[in-house]
């Protein structure tokens, strides 16, 4: 459907990508993923026609379209909600505008022979106009609105009433409702609450034209796309299956050019010492002199650079009580809109809590009134015995100050520590070397987010509250962020729209729905499971441990006289502890995914040598001695035939194998 053809993009020295290949099918489901600044938006302008590329083209089928979703939305339309989102297919409301003139010129009369013709125009219109889906277009606009969470009375509300991300929303419920062949997806999951995150996914599976997407959640790539394209530093990345498997196949490749980076430089050792040794001596002169040029010309293999678990030391607060800290019986109203009306919870010590739900549901209020930052109109909020309260909220990126270094910033929050410390922690927070003396006002957004988290978690609490902290960061930081909040010893209960983060960090799950808290003490996967079925499954142990009675007869035998009856010992059964249902299953399932993963992988590594191949013998049918051996043709011929038939095999076991992957990580996800 479209191909980009060995493009480059640089802007000054810097170059973003050079030489990149693509080839996108009418089906594709591609993540482009790569660091802030790497490039991903540039591409996605000169997939559109923005922007031009340095060289290199992007041939387009003939009919394809193109639907853009930018970060930037500009609304320049005073419609209402569900006006503006009906009427972005063009054509369609075209082809309405058209049956209305005809419709009028009818109304106003017309001879009989205008009559019959217009009549029969009309006819066809509405026939084209039934077959493009004009008459449902509004009831699809509608479901499109409502899975990404706007309200039936939100319909009727001009766009100028609805904040940046819910107009982002408006303009993602556009591009779906108009179905392009191709959908270029930039941070689509930014302003989507997990509901509609999930409703997005799902719609996507079924989605007939290719998707492009970039995205930091990660959970949602795993979910969505089949395959990745990374902008690495060192180069561009194809990658065949989903984020989690890019991520194993680069940490597999990085080990092998690691190993072989070791082997290179004892061999390099090697030469220098000879060079070294015999540089003087004139009977090994060409020896010497063969060698040196031997490393001149030596490509050195460059190990790229990863983001490795951190194990992060915070200062620790004071231990504190039992109970964290309470809200008892709040009333919480903006104006007339009551939000809580008699809200109780406590938070416990070692609780780390996700706060779920749809977006407007309360759950930023709840947040604000746990930290103290917000009023209430009843109740009262309890902290516990030497709570100490750290609060994280996208302000706090405001407070920074843009004269100070990154270092000097995070020194502010640090109390006594040493600047060794200080420059750990920050190279754990992804700012190496001289990026600790980088000042404020010049780095990025997802820069500022790490520094202001390094701050909140460098300050010593016992009770950490976060509002989106993942709002900003890309994968990597995201990653580092997470590996922190693992490290914390303290009570956490956060916001975030990110799954990946809420299954590593959470172990209480708080629901919010219209001023109402369900609270689930477990994992976010129990939780799903429990929405969607009502209960956790209830699974018979794989074996089953009975008590088998003991019995003993009271009665002594008679014996001879000199011998004494001695009761013989009882030897007790040792009972198995019980086997966790859940446990068992997640076992089982885990033990089945990684077999299915494995099979993937050798699956698609073999796709990929017999592809190759294949392209090997047809490179050949375009060379014309091939033709004066009729006997290698017949042999090319049938070799050709075969190879496509294997690849044709592996695919389809490929597609199964995909779709038991699938279904075991949805067992996994419900339980």
């Amino acid at each position: 459907m479209l191909s980009i053809v060995k493009i480059s993009k640089s802007f000054g020295n810097r170059v973003l990508f050079s030489d990149l290949s693509l080839d996108v099918g009418a089906r594709d489901r591609i993540a482009l993923i790569g660091a802030n600044g790497s490039g991903k938006t540039t591409l996605f302008d000169i997939i559109d026609g923005d922007t031009n590329p340095d060289s290199g083209q992007v041939i387009r089928q003939k009919d394809a379209t193109i639907g853009y979703l930018r970060q930037d939305v500009n609304p320049t339309s005073s419609r209402r909600l569900l006006e503006e989102v009906e009427t972005a297919p063009a054509h369609i409301t075209e082809m309405a505008n058209r049956i209305g003139v005809l419709q009028k010129s009818l109304e106003n009369g017309a001879n009989i022979e205008n009559h019959d013709r217009l009549l029969r125009q009309l006819g066809e219109l509405h026939h084209s106009y039934e077959i493009a889906g004009g008459y449902s277009v509004r009831h699809e606009a509608q479901t499109i609105l409502s899975g990404l969470g706007f309200k039936q009375t939100d319909f009727s509300r001009p766009l100028s009433d609805f904040s940046g991300g819910w107009l982002m929303r408006a303009e993602l419920a556009k591009l779906l409702l108009i179905k392009p062949s191709l959908l270029l997806l930039d941070e689509p999951t930014n302003h989507l609450d997990l509901e509609a995150q999930i409703w997005f996914e799902k719609y996507l599976s079924s989605y007939r034209g290719a998707v492009i997407v970039t995205s930091h959640d990660r959970a949602f790539l795993n979910r969505v796309v089949q395959r990745v394209i990374a902008i690495e530093p060192d180069g561009v990345v194809q990658h065949t299956g989903n984020y989690d498997s890019y991520v194993l196949a680069r940490q597999k490749d990085l080990e092998m050019k690691e190993a072989a980076a070791k082997r290179q430089e004892r061999q390099i050792g090697k030469e220098t010492r000879f060079i070294e040794r015999f540089r003087a001596k004139n009977t090994k002169a060409s020896q010497v002199q063969s060698r040196i040029k031997r490393l001149e010309k030596l490509q050195r293999i460059v190990i790229p650079r990863t983001t490795k678990k951190i194990h992060f030391t915070f200062p620790e607060g004071p231990r504190s009580g039992k109970e964290v800290i309470s809200l008892r019986h709040i009333v919480k109203a903006y104006g007339e809109n009551v939000v809580y009306r008699d809200l109780n919870l406590t938070l416990n010590r070692g609780d780390r809590v996700a706060l779920v739900g749809p977006n407007g549901a309360g759950k930023t209020t709840l947040l604000k009134i746990l930290a103290g930052v917000l009023p209430f109109q009843q109740g009262e909020r309890v902290p516990g015995y030497n709570a100490v309260t750290a609060y994280y909220a996208q302000y706090v990126l405001d407070l920074l100050n843009p004269e100070n270094t990154v270092l000097e910033e995070l020194r502010q929050s640090a109390g006594d520590q040493t600047e060794q410390t200080l420059r750990a922690v920050l190279g754990g927070f992804l700012f190496s070397g001289d990026d600790a003396f980088k000042r404020v006002s010049v780095i990025s957004g997802g820069e500022k987010a790490r520094v202001a988290l390094a701050k909140i978690l460098m300050q010593p609490s016992n009770l950490l509250l976060m509002d989106e902290p993942t709002s900003h960061l890309d994968i990597a930081s995201r990653e580092i962020l997470a590996d922190a909040l693992e490290a914390y010893q303290g009570t956490i209960c956060l916001i975030t729209h990110d799954r990946t983060l809420i299954r590593q960090i959470a172990n209480k799950i708080i629901e919010v729905q219209a001023g109402e808290l369900d609270v689930f003490p477990g994992d976010y996967d129990s939780f799903l499971y429990r929405k969607e079925h009502g209960a956790l499954p209830e699974i018979e142990p794989e074996e089953a441990v009975k008590k088998e009675p003991v019995t003993v007869d009271d009665e002594e035998p008679e014996l001879e006289d000199g011998y004494e009856w001695v009761r013989p010992a009882v030897r007790k059964r040792r009972m198995k502890p019980p086997v966790d249902p859940k446990v068992a299953l997640r076992a089982r399932l885990e033990k089945e995914s990684a077999e299915t993963t494995r099979r993937i992988q050798e699956n698609e590594a073999q796709l990929v040598k017999l592809e190759t191949q294949l392209m090997e013998i047809e490179s050949q049918f375009s060379n014309q001695e091939l033709y004066n051996r009729s006997g290698q043709v017949v042999d090319s011929i049938e070799k050709h035939r075969r190879v496509k038939e294997e690849i044709r095999q592996l695919t389809e076991e490929w597609e199964q194998l995909s779709l038991q992957a699938e279904r075991i990580r949805r067992e996994m996800e419900g339980m």
